[in-house]
């Protein structure tokens, strides 16, 4: 007669015991991803091919570039445009699974007008470099620029589709008098690439003056922003949050608020999330997580009651959604899922780190960011894997952390402005 190992009859057992808890609460092995030789990275894509992206700093801490981790134990530098001391970053969810990546970079040349575009909050320094900025795009080893429009200096690339297609923003040649001239002075539309090297514009709402283009599904369907130009980096820029279809603007909706309204991915079943500010918070940016369908409209995700400001930033084609919250403490990575909202830390496995942002989840739920080390001043960029195995949910019921475990590490004003700056795209304020 055999016998089973006794962990096998625990772990059905308490399958038996908990058949409705158990499924819905998903257990994370967290791997924290090298860096270029400093303390900090941010992982913000990753693809059905589990290549996650982001960027990664050198020692020092005062340089960074856009980094591909194809396994958890070797980073690839895919260098700058400016050379070895520019920076360079992939801020956005990419989304294409054939090789293709895109992200920004500092050139070596000075900005002739001043100006501080819309790249430098994504960059380790944390604020302006001086340099004209460019989208890149990525393969094989190669990193090109693309182009801005005519009479432009500046552009930027946030994601691309299986299609080849690329999306973000780029400055013409036209003085904005909507802009904030101590930081950008031409105006920039949202633009998309094509493979043959065609560029075209996405316009803007009628009566606005400048759009951004955030992401791009593979039926070709666009989202972004329309608005002014301000300081080209969230705000007034954000007024509306629009959905390009057949390179047609439509206004998705808001929660009333005037600005920090900002779509950050699209799915191919035409799911949106973002973030949105409630008319209650204008003037602020206490902005709060949505999702979007064409059914619905616009939704409010979830949060914690007591936190201040939610941010949506990934969809996978299964529609679960990850981003972060920010209690007055400090900021905790978010999964929303079949209606509720978790609070990632109390999901991972004991001895984990703590996971600050989510910013992107492919379809095998494979979740990535940026992680902070307790009692250190590393934060790496991480993947999160889903346990699946009955045996290791038996170690995550036995050891599971509880919501105290999980509380906002208490970081220094410094460091977490620096790395609200890697994780909240068009929603930092430079006042804030």
């Amino acid at each position: 007669m055999k016998f089973k190992p006794l962990a096998t009859v625990l772990a059905i057992t308490l399958l038996a015991a908990f058949p409705d808890w158990l499924p819905a609460q998903t257990r994370y092995k967290v791997v924290t991803l090298p860096t270029l030789g400093g303390s900090v990275g941010a992982a913000n894509s990753i693809n059905n091919r589990g290549w996650a992206s982001g960027l990664a700093n050198f020692a020092g801490d005062t340089v960074g570039h856009a980094s591909l981790w194809l396994n958890s134990s070797r980073v690839l530098d895919l260098g700058a445009l400016g050379g070895q001391t520019a920076n360079s970053a992939v801020a956005w969810p990419v989304k294409n699974d054939r090789g293709l990546i895109v992200g920004i970079s500092d050139t070596a040349d000075d900005n002739p007008l001043g100006e501080a575009f819309s790249c430098w909050p994504f960059f380790t320094p944390g604020s302006p470099t001086g340099k004209i900025c460019k989208g890149f795009r990525w393969r094989d080893g190669r990193m090109e620029p693309l182009p801005p429009f005519a009479g432009g200096y500046n552009s930027y690339a946030t994601a691309a589709n299986n299609r080849e297609q690329i999306v973000g923003w780029a400055e013409n040649g036209v003085h904005d008098p909507t802009c904030n001239p101590s930081f950008q002075i031409l105006q920039f539309r949202a633009a998309i690439w094509q493979p043959d090297g065609e560029m075209r514009e996405l316009p803007p709402l009628p009566g606005d003056s400048t759009s951004a283009a955030t992401a791009i599904n593979d039926r070709g369907d666009v989202v972004g922003i329309s608005g002014a130009c301000g300081i080209a980096v969230g705000g007034v820029s954000a007024a509306h949050a629009v959905l390009w279809h057949e390179g047609v603007p439509i206004d998705l909706g808001s929660f009333g608020g005037h600005s920090w309204n900002t779509p950050t991915a699209i799915n191919n079943q035409g799911v949106v999330v973002g973030f949105s500010l409630p008319a209650s918070q204008d003037g602020t940016s206490n902005f709060r997580a949505f999702i979007w369908t064409a059914e619905s409209g616009i939704r409010p995700l979830g949060m914690p009651a007591d936190d201040i400001r939610s941010e949506a930033l990934g969809i996978n084609e299964k529609g679960q959604v990850v981003g972060l919250s920010r209690s007055r403490s400090g900021l905790r990575a978010i999964i929303w899922e079949n209606g509720t909202f978790t609070d990632l830390n109390t999901l991972t496995q004991p001895g984990s780190p703590y996971l600050i942002f989510a910013n992107d989840i492919n379809n095998e739920g494979r979740i990535v960011g940026e992680a902070a080390i307790p009692n250190s001043t590393a934060s790496p960029a991480y993947v999160a894997v889903p346990v699946h195995k009955v045996e290791d949910d038996l170690t995550a019921i036995e050891g599971r952390r509880t919501p105290h475990d999980a509380q906002p590490l208490n970081l220094s004003r410094d460091r977490e402005k620096r790395i609200e700056h890697r994780a909240f795209r068009f929603g930092f304020d430079p006042g804030d």
